[in-house]
């Protein structure tokens, strides 16, 4: 018993990919069957007990089936529980089926053999989705015509070998035989074309953007305020530049953005534990369906578990930098440079608030300000998809902190916040050098004092792209690629610096993956992801303003 229950998860494991080849087995077996000539002994005796019409009726029949369970392989293989259900149906049914087309009884103890060995694995199958909702690849439907159509040959060779000349009574028999399995091989065709068109009409378009002035904002406004899962980052559902899949409570979602062919969900889904793994399937089954690239981006060391189970596979991109607030303190040598920073911007009169939602309506103009004279000295200009940008509606969302010196406004950050208070972190942060020397760093003092005051646990810097990949001889060709882009590219981005700076904090780093169906896709993936973060080509490319 104990070795069964060592074996047991394994087993399980890997239910959902025999069955579907279990499933398969049976289904290219049943259409086989269906195009070839019925053996004549078995057959006569068959005619001498049962109705013609019921023969006619099993052997259509027994064909459809076959490729019912061709397509049902591919809801086995994504652990679809009502897959798995039906699945067990067609089973039973086909099986007396095979008996009454021609007494061939060795179909059915095969069929009834394929029944036994999936029964018990109905826990292997956890998805609750709809068997309606399995989102069927072009691919799976191109290779589902290759087998109506290769048995449609296999029945016109037979037949067209088939030796009869001494049976005379027979080779009428088979005259009707070759008909019958005509009709079996037209009605499997016929099903699979309107299945083809079916879920070609039926598949779900990819949803639309969700903007501020949709109706489906509010709901993921909700969400984000109550989820018992969510990451800082996941406050960029409110950006009004992504698309969603929501669960069917209505108390998950998963967003994503799309670009050519690449769909990246970013991080993982928002909301409920349990129904995390079925929207990420669900994404996954949708972006097959319209022939799309799905890959997840940053991800998470705790959520590499779920990517795997989807077959994805795994890169490392950055570290992200995250700051237990329990027992932070600026005293100490290693914070000594911090520590004078804020002394000399607090005796130079910088003053620190953290403005509520409600009210940054009211100083918007001089956020405006701010924002525009430091966007001027940068290149890129405003950013969306993985960074927030500088829109009045999404800045309004959050609170913000703000310094100001002799009554201006001379620096500010959007805070984002989470539902559990697990941690907080900022998303644009801006300033003008209009005030104490390293402003920002007074900021970021005062920015965690006020989220200790909170009750939050942690405060995330965000990721450092490029950081800790491995540059070793055996380490994955992107890992090595990557370490020499950090260590080398600081003329496209200042990878280091970013590092250096969130590394003064003494901050615990966290590995960031992302994840795609096929590892060559990743590098296409990550450039796509940075085409829609800058807003294209022409984003990418512009440069700071210079002064007049």
């Amino acid at each position: 018993m104990s070795f069964w229950r060592d074996l047991k998860p394994a087993v399980n494991a890997a239910a959902p990919t025999l069955a579907a080849l279990v499933a398969l087995g049976c289904g290219v077996m049943l259409l086989a069957s269906g195009a070839r000539p019925s053996e004549p002994e078995r057959f006569v005796r068959l005619l001498a007990t049962m109705p013609v019409l019921l023969i006619e009726l099993s052997h259509f029949l027994s064909s459809v089936l076959g490729l019912v369970l061709v397509m049902l392989a591919f809801g086995l293989r994504a652990r679809l529980g009502a897959a798995w259900a039906a699945t067990m149906i067609v089973l039973l049914v086909a099986a007396p089926l095979s008996l009454e087309k021609g007494i061939v009884w060795e179909e059915t103890a095969i069929l009834l053999s394929a029944a036994a060995v999936i029964a018990p694995f109905r826990k292997a199958f956890p998805r609750t989705a709809r068997l309606s909702r399995m989102e069927v690849t072009p691919g799976w439907l191109v290779s589902a015509a290759c087998l109506v159509a290769g048995a449609g040959l296999i029945g016109l060779w037979s037949y067209e070998h088939a030796d009869y000349g001494e049976y005379p009574f027979w080779r009428v028999m088979v005259d009707a035989d070759a008909a019958r399995s005509m009709r079996a091989w037209a009605g499997a065709a016929v099903a699979l074309l309107a299945f083809g068109l079916w879920r070609m009409l039926a598949s779900a378009a990819p949803p639309p953007i969700v903007g501020e002035d949709d109706p489906e904002f509010a709901r993921v406004r909700h969400i984000l305020a109550t989820a018992r899962v969510a990451r800082p980052n996941s406050n960029l559902a409110l950006l009004g530049d992504k698309r969603f899949l929501f669960s069917p409570s209505g108390e998950s979602f998963l967003m994503f953005g799309v670009r050519g062919r690449s769909w990246i969900a970013l991080a993982p889904p928002v909301g409920r534990p349990e129904e995390r793994l079925e929207l990420l399937w669900r994404f996954r089954e949708l972006a097959d369906a319209h022939a799309a690239r799905p890959a997840i981006y940053a991800l998470d060391a705790e959520d590499l578990p779920d990517v795997v189970e989807m077959g994805f596979s795994i890169q490392k991109i950055g570290e992200v930098a995250v700051l237990p607030l329990e027992d932070f303190s600026i005293e100490g040598t290693r914070r000594g440079n911090l520590r004078r920073a804020w002394r000399q911007a607090c005796e130079a009169g910088a003053e620190f608030e953290v403005v509520p939602p409600e009210g940054v309506a009211a100083i918007m103009p001089e956020l405006q300000r701010v924002s525009d004279a430091w966007l001027a000295g940068h290149a890129g200009g405003e950013k969306s998809f993985t960074m927030g940008g500088f829109r009045p509606a999404y800045v309004q969302e959050f609170p913000v902190a703000v310094v100001r010196f002799e009554g201006r406004l001379i620096a500010f950050a959007t805070l984002w916040p989470v539902a559990d208070r697990s941690a907080f972190s900022i998303d644009l942060m801006r300033y003008v050098e209009d005030g104490p020397r390293r402003i920002m760093d007074f900021l970021f003092v005062e920015l965690l004092k006020w989220g200790m005051a909170e009750g939050y646990a942690a405060f995330d810097f965000g990721m450092a792209p490029l950081a800790g990949l491995e540059d070793r001889p055996l380490a994955p060709m992107m890992s090595r690629v990557g370490s020499l882009l950090f260590d080398n590219g600081e003329e496209l981005y200042n990878f280091q610096g970013v590092r250096a700076y969130k590394d003064k904090y003494d901050p615990i780093w966290r590995p960031r993956y992302i994840a795609a169906p096929r590892k060559w896709t990743i590098p296409i993936v990550l450039a796509d992801a940075g085409l829609l973060t800058s807003g294209g080509v022409a984003g990418l490319a512009k440069r700071p303003r210079r002064p007049g």
